[in-house]
Formats: C-alpha cells, sequence, structure tokens
C-alpha cells in the first residue's frame, strides 16, 4: 500500500513539473528587405503588420510602417541604418511607437526617440506614451481664459495668448521669430508651466545656444528641449514635434500647465514632403503630399485646456513658420494659419528700423482676445490696436508732407510714444504688473512732454521708482489682477509726481495733465 501511494504522488509530481514546462505558441512574422536607401525601406511580407508599428530591423535599428501597400510596406528607418542591408530579415513588434514620458526629463536635451543629447546619463522611464494620438473632444475641453503670459508688452497687451491656445509665430527668416517664443519660455519662470522647446532641422550649434541661454537664465530647470538637428534623416525630423507633444500630454494628464515652441514646422512640413517622395506618394501643390494639412492639424488640435472633471491640464502651442518674402498666401503659412487661434506677424521692415519685436499689429491677431487677459490689461489696452494702426498708417503718409494739422499731430505724437515703448530687449521679459504700469502711464497722457528719445529712459526710471519707492501699487495689481479705485488714484497722485521730477531733472516744462486734466 505505501509502495502505490509512493508511485502516485510520484506521478502527481511529474505531472506539475510537465505543466510547468508547457508553453504558450507563439506566431512570430518575419519580412525582408527589399530595397533600402535615404533612411526608407521597403519590406516584403507581414501580412498583418498595422499603420504606424515598430519594426525590429538586425543591429538593434528600429522602424516604423508607414507606407501600407498590396504587397510591400513603405518603412521610415529610425537610428543608425548604414549596417543593414538588403535580404536582411525583419519582425513585426505588434507595438505602435511609443516614446518613454517622465518628470527626470526636465532640464535635460533628447532627440525624438527621448534618447539623451547631452552628455548626461540615460534617463530611465517606466511610463510611455505614442507618438500619435486622437485628440481630446470637445465635451473634454473647456474654454480659453487662464492667461498665459509671455512677458513681451505688445503680445500681452495686443495679442494675448491663453493657456490652451494655439498662437502661430510667422515672418521672414531673421525677424526674430524664435526670440518671442524664448522670451515666453524665460518668462513662465515660477508660475508653475512646464515648457518644451521643439528644434526641427535646426543646427546643432543653434540648440546649444539656446540651451545655454535658457540654462542661464535658470529656464532649463522646468524646460525640456527635444531635437532632430540638420543633420539627422528626415524620419527623425518628421516624428520630433510628435515626440514633443507627448511628453506635453504626459504632464498635461497629471494636470499640469505646458507650453510647447514648434521651431519650426515649415522645415517639419519639408521632412514629410522629403519622406513622401521617397516612398513615391503622389505629390500635390508644391510637391507637398495631399495630406499636408492633416499633418498638422492633427497635430495642433491636441494643444488644449482640459476641463477640471479630466484633471484641469493645459497645452498652449506657439508653432513657428517662416515665410518667403513676406508671402502669408503660401501653401503651408495659409495651411497652419486656418488651423491656429491667431497669429503674431513678425515684419522684416519694421525689424530693420530698429523696432523689435518688430510685430506688425495689422496682420497679427488673437481670436481669443480679452479673455486671455487680465481685468486690468483688458482696461487700459482696449483702444492700444486701433490707435498704433492708425499712427504706422499716419507715419506712412507725413513722409510726403511736411503740414499737418494738430489732431493728425497728436495721433502721431501718442502713437510714436506707444510704439517706442513696445521696444523689448531680447530675453528681458517684463512682468504683467510693470506692463499695465507703463501702458497706464503713456495712454493717460502723463510723457505727452517727454521727448521721444526719452521714453525709453522715462520708462526705466518709472518702473524703478515703483519698484523701491511705491511697491504696494505693483503689489496691488499683481494680487488683484485689476486696477481697484485706491490703487487708481495712487498711481495718478505718484506717476504725477515722479514724471515732474523726471521733466525737471531733464530741463523741460512740468505743467503735466494726464488725459482727464488732472
Amino acid at each position: 500500500m505505501t509502495k502505490n501511494n509512493n508511485i502516485d504522488s510520484l506521478i502527481k509530481n511529474l505531472e506539475k513539473e510537465v505543466k510547468g514546462l508547457e508553453q504558450e505558441t507563439q506566431v512570430l512574422e518575419q519580412g525582408k528587405i527589399l530595397t533600402l536607401g535615404d533612411g526608407i525601406a521597403t519590406i516584403s511580407g507581414l501580412p498583418n503588420v498595422k499603420y504606424y508599428e515598430l519594426l525590429k530591423f538586425p543591429h538593434n535599428v528600429q522602424g516604423l510602417a508607414f507606407n501600407l501597400e498590396k504587397n510591400r510596406i513603405g518603412v521610415i528607418l529610425l537610428g543608425e541604418y548604414e549596417k543593414l542591408k538588403e535580404g536582411d530579415e525583419v519582425e513585426g513588434t505588434g507595438k505602435t511607437l511609443s516614446v518613454p514620458v517622465s518628470e527626470k526629463f526636465l532640464g535635460r536635451v533628447i532627440n525624438p526617440l527621448a534618447q539623451p543629447l547631452d552628455a548626461k546619463p540615460e534617463i530611465k522611464a517606466q511610463d510611455f506614451y505614442p507618438l500619435e494620438k486622437i485628440a481630446p473632444g470637445v465635451i473634454k475641453r473647456q474654454p480659453v481664459d487662464t492667461p498665459l503670459q509671455t512677458g513681451i508688452k505688445a503680445v500681452d497687451s495686443m495679442i494675448p495668448i491663453g493657456r490652451g491656445q494655439r498662437e502661430l509665430i510667422i515672418g521672414d527668416r531673421g525677424t526674430g521669430k524664435t526670440a518671442v517664443a524664448l522670451d515666453a519660455i524665460i518668462n513662465q519662470k515660477g508660475k508653475d508651466v512646464i515648457c518644451i522647446y521643439v528644434g526641427i532641422g535646426q543646427k546643432q550649434a543653434r540648440i546649444a545656444m539656446i540651451q545655454e541661454k535658457l540654462a542661464e537664465t535658470g529656464a532649463m530647470d522646468y524646460t525640456i528641449i527635444v531635437t532632430a538637428n540638420a543633420a539627422d534623416s528626415a524620419s527623425l525630423q518628421y516624428l520630433a514635434p510628435y515626440a514633443g507633444t507627448a511628453v506635453a500630454e504626459y504632464f498635461m494628464d497629471k494636470g499640469k500647465d505646458v507650453l510647447i515652441v514648434y521651431d519650426d514646422l515649415s522645415k517639419h512640413a519639408w521632412a514629410y514632403r522629403q519622406v513622401s517622395l521617397l516612398l513615391k506618394r503622389p505629390s500635390g501643390r508644391e510637391a507637398y503630399p495631399g495630406d499636408i494639412f492633416y499633418l498638422h492639424s492633427r497635430l495642433l488640435e491636441r494643444a488644449c485646456h482640459l476641463a477640471k472633471e479630466y484633471g484641469g491640464g493645459s497645452i498652449t502651442a506657439l508653432p513657428i513658420i517662416e515665410t518667403q518674402a513676406g508671402d502669408l498666401s503660401a501653401y503651408i503659412p495659409t495651411n497652419v494659419i486656418s488651423i491656429t487661434d491667431g497669429q503674431i506677424y513678425l515684419e522684416p521692415d519694421l525689424f530693420f528700423a530698429g523696432v523689435r519685436p518688430a510685430i506688425n499689429i495689422g496682420l497679427s491677431v488673437s481670436r481669443v482676445g480679452g479673455a486671455a487677459q487680465i481685468k486690468a490689461m483688458k482696461k487700459i489696452a482696449g483702444q492700444l490696436r486701433i490707435e498704433l494702426a492708425q499712427y504706422r498708417e499716419l507715419a506712412a503718409f507725413t513722409q510726403f508732407s511736411t503740414d499737418l494739422d494738430p489732431e493728425t499731430k497728436k495721433k502721431i505724437d501718442r502713437g510714436s510714444r506707444i510704439s517706442e515703448i513696445f521696444k523689448q530687449p531680447q530675453y528681458q521679459p517684463m512682468p504683467v504688473e510693470q506692463q499695465v504700469l507703463i501702458i497706464w502711464a503713456i495712454t493717460r497722457g502723463y510723457a505727452n512732454q517727454v521727448p521721444i528719445t526719452l521714453i525709453k529712459q522715462y520708462e526705466d526710471e518709472l518702473l524703478a521708482y515703483f519698484k523701491n519707492t511705491e511697491r504696494k501699487v505693483l503689489k496691488a495689481i499683481a494680487e488683484e489682477k485689476e486696477i481697484s479705485e485706491k490703487t487708481n488714484v495712487l498711481m495718478e497722485k505718484e506717476v504725477l509726481r515722479f514724471t515732474n521730477s523726471f521733466l525737471k531733472t531733464h530741463k523741460l516744462e512740468t505743467n503735466i495733465q494726464g488725459e482727464d486734466g488732472k
């Protein structure tokens, strides 16, 4: 009997071991490289591959299924593909392309595959976000009503940007487009906004300079640079903005506000055109493929302000587009203008005339408007656009005539002072309460007797006076976000006192009155 029990227990143990050895069968599909070149491969086989599926090549090279044809697949190659050759075997992974995401990326420079480019240790992340994702629907969004200050007086007063907005920065080469975007990033210091700068097809030296400037101003602490340089393949340049947006969505889903800059989408469109032509896709206007509009619309639609029940986070997008000879009606500029919620147009003539930032107020617009401004700014900036536009128009006519009626002369004098205070050095964004103070003083007529040549000095000394002597005025505007009756009275008194002192110092007339005769 004991012998039988031993045999039974032995059989049971053997059965357990056999069960442990059983493995599920797995079907592994393989394909072969047919053609190879310029970062593009066509492969045969893999009948069940999906669009945007990640493929595995020899030598640890990855690829992205991009063209699904009847007998072949067009693949864009990622990484060092020079070691590959025709006939090499390819495997499907069943996974769509995703990038690792983590808060550890803050302060780092990475490529679109999240590999470090700053000679620092590799980042190990637990979470992955897909590069391509359907944008949140209308139900998940809430209206854009919270300001995102750039620190640039002309923008915050006349072309306000809200959290969740998509505001295009457009202009010719060398007119200061990147400078506007970098000032916006620098101005987010201490405002609990994560910033992502996406460089597409930029020189490596330029990215290094941007990193250095952001580090110098303390902005790299809350900034991530995602870059595919000019020397990188068109495939990587094409993926760069999507990788940056995936990282931005990770922070947005955590309820944070994110500012993302795409510098620039013109080069992104060129990279996509190059990839498409290599894959022999049909070309249309200006040799771009037919889905070029969808390329940017599906990217920019992912910028939004989520409703509170979905976390309340936001992504604010500042795409940059380069125009040729100021042609706003070209294919890519008109496409992106129609997708975004407004544009900041930088004009070469203004830039070379010394007006910097060289913003053309007539062609610049924010479709969110006053909803993205604090009450104090909305109150004083209402007529600025009209007055500045009138000034630029009248200033053009005055070149042909010296006889001006008093009303025209008054408008030109006023416009020239407003234009002068909107000149702002690069990398010196200004807090909104200081912007409100100087615009209030100029529009109320307190600087009417200050010569144009002294306006910048007047602005600097006025701000210094209030920072040192009347801090409570600036503090009240910053905290209340409006100009109360009490603050208004105090501003009138102190601005008048300072202006008279300034005029006496420069031996000018001192019978100053505000616009209302006060």
